[in-house]
Parts: C-alpha cells; structure tokens; sequence
C-alpha cells in the first residue's frame, strides 16, 4: 500500500469495494442485481510436488472470491518459469493441479500469460461473481458478533520445515490437503445465517488479519489463543525455532494493536502470526448463530472449525489477547 500513496486512486459509484480497506478483491456492480469480483494472486512453490503446488496456489487464488462471499467465475494462470532450467513436465504438472482444482470450483480456465523467469511462480487472475446486497468485506463486524475460523493455523512454519528437509511425509501430505482444501464450503452455508464480515487468513497471520477486522473501526476485539485451532506439528516446530521470517515482521507491525500480548506464550505469539498458505477464512456471525455455523462447518468436513473470539466495545482497533 506504500507505493500507492500519493497516486490518485479513482472512484465510482459502482466500484462497491476498491483499495480503501486492503480487502481481499475488489468488487464492481455491473447491475442491481450482479457484481464482479477481482483478483490475483501466485508465489513461489510452497511443496515439492509440482501438481500438488499447482492445487494449492490456485487454491490460494481463488480464496479471495469466497471471502468476499462469492463464486468464482472464470481464471487466467499468471506463470514464471526457468524455461532454461527446469524441465517443462514440472510446469506441464503444476498447471494440470492449477486446472483441476478451478475445475473443482465450477470455474473456467479462459486463458494466462508467461515469462521467462529465473524462479517459478504460479498463480491465478480469477473474477467471480455475486449479489450486490450479498457482499462481505473485512469490515463490516458489530460489538457482540462472534469469530469463527475454518481452519487450523501453522502452516508457514511447516512450510518453512518442509524447505528444511525437516517434515515427513506424513505431515507434508496433511499440510497439502489443508492448503489445497478450496474455501467454498463455508460459502455455501453464508445464506443460513447472519455474516457480517469475512476475510481469509494469508500472509499476515491470524492476528494481522484480524487487525484488518477492526482497523478504524470504533470497537476491539477479544481473542481467545486457547481456542485457536493449531496443526500440532506447528507447535513442536516452532519451539524447535522453525519459524518463518514474515512471522517477525508481522509481530513487528502490528504489536501497537494488541493488549494482553506479554501474557502469552513467545512461540504461542509466533504461531498466531504465523503467514498462511491458502489458509481458512475468519468470519463474524452473529452470537447465536455462531455454534450453528460451527456445526455445519464441521458437518461438511473442516473439522478443526472453532468459535476463537468477540467483538466488543472497547479500546478502538485493539485486539484483545486473553
């Protein structure tokens, strides 16, 4: 966001969700009764296993649509690949994981653009769609909603054990299936009950993403770490020092807007802004439907689903750690 400053950032009465708020996409009403979602995002292989890569970034990609509350609709594959250097069967693998999991979305592969680079990176454009009455931003939570996460945090730290040589198969293959697991299922349910905001969990962290929740807004948040869900593997490493260098520098920016952090546990800390991988979404729902979500949640297979926090009147923009 540094680099925009000064830049003269347009607007219009149809662009429902632009670059104010850092969201997750931007939105933009074509009528009353349909809106476009956009957005992009690829990095550098997270797992050895180019289709197992492949699912997991566009996984990722696609991420943003559903946090948002939408669909997506169509994809376009974003490719950097040492043509000189590595074989064209890892780049061929990548892409069949990347289409069968747009497939698995209900979404259309439309097109891409590549360049030669001397690191690999994949990724997806992807535009979605959705009602613009339906439309969920990271900001739109009330005093007295309830926080509920999808799936369980960690993943940054095994993915940094993985480039170690220090993660099993078993775990690898576990850490796979979870960052490859799309977030539509949560989706399905948003109609069911009453959602006033969202985002997923990436490359700030549990708590920097939930500072984005409350960020000027007049109300704090309350986190329970205990409740937190966490990939026990995750916990062993991080006490080892397997740790991830966005970690520190989450902690870093975002340490103004926690009370209470003295209190908890060092590696604990770092585990909360742990950078995802295509991690789950962080929903306010309102308190008495938030165990009924939860319910349905796990029904549909995410079992690690949990109630980890309030949004309270309090402190403006702090996040409460008790």
């Amino acid at each position: 966001m540094k680099a925009l400053c000064g830049l003269d950032l347009p607007v219009h009465a149809d662009l429902l969700v632009g670059l104010e708020t850092s969201d997750d996409a931007g939105v933009y009403r074509l009528r009353d009764d349909l809106a476009i979602i956009q957005t992009v995002d690829f990095f550098t292989p997270v797992v050895d296993d180019p289709y197992s890569f492949g699912q997991i970034a566009a996984a990722n990609a696609m991420s943003d649509i559903y946090a948002m509350g939408g669909r997506p609709l169509t994809a376009m594959n974003i490719i950097c690949f040492p043509v000189k250097t590595m074989d064209i069967s890892v780049l061929q693998e990548t892409l069949r994981g990347g289409l069968d999991k747009i497939k698995e979305a209900g979404a259309l592969l439309v097109g891409g653009h590549s360049v030669e680079d001397s690191e690999f990176k994949y990724g997806l454009s992807v535009t979605g769609i959705i009602h613009p009455d339906k439309v969920l931003t990271n900001r739109g939570a009330k005093p007295g909603d309830l926080l509920v996460i999808t799936k369980p945090i960690g993943t940054g730290i095994i993915n940094t054990a993985i480039k170690g040589n220090m993660a099993d198969d078993k775990l690898i293959r576990e850490v796979t299936r979870m960052m490859s697991t799309l977030n539509s299922g949560p989706v399905e349910e948003f109609d069911n009950f009453r959602i006033s905001a969202c985002t997923d969990v990436t490359g700030f962290g549990l708590l920097g993403h939930a500072c984005e929740m409350i960020d000027g807004q007049d109300m704090a948040l309350r986190i329970y770490p205990g409740k937190v869900p966490i990939i026990s593997e995750a916990l062993k490493l991080a006490r080892m020092g397997i740790v991830p260098g966005g970690t520190f520098r989450n902690r870093e920016f975002r340490k103004e807007y926690l009370i209470g952090a003295d209190k908890i546990d060092n590696v604990l800390m770092d585990i909360l802004f742990d950078p995802q991988t295509s991690g789950g979404l962080i929903i306010a729902v309102k308190r008495d439907e938030a165990k009924g979500l939860v319910s349905r949640l796990i029904e549909k297979g995410l079992a690690a689903s949990s109630i980890i926090g309030e949004f309270i009147e309090g402190p403006a923009g702090k996040i409460i750690l008790k």
